[in-house]
C-alpha cells in the first residue's frame, strides 16, 4: 500500500518485497564449506607435476589390485594345479614366465598387489591413531604425561627397527595380521614427535585460549580445536607412511617373517631367492615384483611431498 494525495492509500502493483531467501541449515552450511576446501585443494594439488604422477601411478596399483579376483583365478596360485611347467621363460602364453611350481608371474604379481597395499593402508591407519593419539595427549596435557609419552617414543625411535620386528614377529608368529601388527608397533614413534610438536604449537594460539576462557573442556578443545589443526600434518604423513609400510613389509618377508600363506610381492621375492632364482638367472621372477615395489614407494613419495607442499603455505611460497 501507498499513501495518496489525498491522504488515502491505494493498493501497490508490483511493488511488494522479495520473499526471504530460504534459510540454510548448519550441517548444509558446513558441507558446503567442506566442499569449497576440497576444491580450493584440488585446483592447488592438480598444478603439481610431481603429485600428478604420483597419483596417476598409485590409480593404477589401485585398480590392478581391485581388479585381480577378475584377472587372475585364485586355483591358479596353487602349486597343485599350476598351469604351466616350473622355470619357463616369458612366452606368449605367460608374459612374465613361471616359478618353481609352473605358476604364473605375471598372475602372483598382479594378485601380490591386493596383499601388500592391504599391508600398506592398514599397517598406516593403525600407526596413525597410535602416533596421534600419543603426540596429542603429550603435546596437549604436557608435565608427567608428556614427560612419560615423551620417554616412551624416544625408546621407540632409538632402538633399531630391524631388530625389534625380528624380536616382535618371532614372538607373535607369522600370520598378515601380525605382520601388519608389527608395523604398527614399531612405526608410530615418528609420527607422535609430529604431531606433538605441532600440538605444542597450537594449543598456545588465541582462540584456543579463548575456548579455554570461555568454559570448553579438554575433548572440546582436542576434538573441535586441536585435532583439525594438526590434521594436515597426519594427512600428509600418512601417504609417506604408506610406502614405508610396503617397504617394511617386503623387508619383513625377504627375511621370511611374512605370511606364508599369503601372496604378496614380498613373498614372491623371497620364494625366488629361496628356489635360487638369482644365481639361475630367473630374471622375470624376481625383477617385476621389485619394479613394483618400486614403482608404489615412488608413487606414495611424490603424492606425500606434493601434499606437503599444497598443505604448507611457506613451502608453497618458496
Amino acid at each position: 500500500m501507498i499513501e495518496t494525495p489525498s491522504g488515502g492509500t491505494a493498493p501497490t502493483v508490483g511493488l511488494e518485497a522479495p520473499p526471504p531467501p530460504p534459510s540454510r541449515s548448519p550441517r548444509a552450511i558446513t558441507w558446503a564449506r567442506r566442499k569449497r576446501a576440497l576444491l580450493g585443494f584440488w585446483r592447488v594439488y592438480r598444478q603439481s607435476r610431481m603429485g600428478m604422477i604420483g597419483l596417476i601411478l598409485l590409480g593404477i596399483f589401485i585398480a590392478l589390485a581391485l581388479a585381480a579376483p577378475l584377472l587372475v583365478a585364485d586355483a591358479d596360485l596353487r602349486a597343485a594345479t599350476a598351469p604351466g611347467l616350473p622355470f619357463q621363460s616369458p612366452s606368449s602364453r605367460f608374459f612374465l614366465g613361471t616359478d618353481e611350481f609352473g605358476r604364473s608371474v605375471l598372475d602372483l604379481v598382479i594378485y601380490g598387489s591386493r596383499i601388500s597395499l592391504l599391508v600398506g593402508f592398514t599397517a598406516t591407519i593403525m600407526t596413525m591413531i597410535v602416533g596421534a593419539a600419543v603426540g596429542i595427549a603429550g603435546g596437549y596435557f604436557g608435565g608427567r604425561v608428556d614427560t612419560a609419552l615423551n620417554a616412551l617414543t624416544n625408546w621407540f625411535l632409538v632402538i633399531p627397527w630391524i631388530p625389534l620386528a625380528i624380536v616382535l614377529a618371532s614372538i607373535l608368529g607369522q600370520s598378515l595380521f601380525n605382520t601388519i601388527l608389527v608395523i604398527a608397533i614399531t612405526s608410530w614413534a615418528g609420527t607422535a614427535r609430529l604431531v606433538r610438536a605441532d600440538t605444542l604449537s597450537v594449543k598456545e594460539r588465541p582462540y584456543v585460549e579463548r575456548a579455554r576462557a570461555l568454559g570448553a573442556g579438554d575433548w572440546h578443545l582436542v576434538s573441535r580445536h586441536i585435532l583439525p589443526n594438526v590434521m594436515p600434518v597426519i594427512f600428509a604423513n600418512t601417504v609417506l607412511t604408506v610406502a614405508l609400510s610396503i617397504l617394511a613389509e617386503t623387508t619383513l618377508a625377504l627375511l621370511g617373517l611374512g605370511d606364508p600363506l599369503s601372496t604378496s610381492w614380498g613373498n614372491v621375492i623371497f620364494d625366488a631367492f629361496d628356489a635360487g632364482a638369482l644365481t639361475a638367472g630367473l630374471w622375470w621372477w624376481l625383477i617385476p615384483p621389485g619394479v613394483c615395489i618400486c614403482l608404489v614407494t615412488l608413487g606414495f613419495t611424490m603424492c606425500g611431498y606434493a601434499l606437503d607442499e599444497v598443505l604448507n603455505p611457506r613451502i608453497r611460497e618458496r
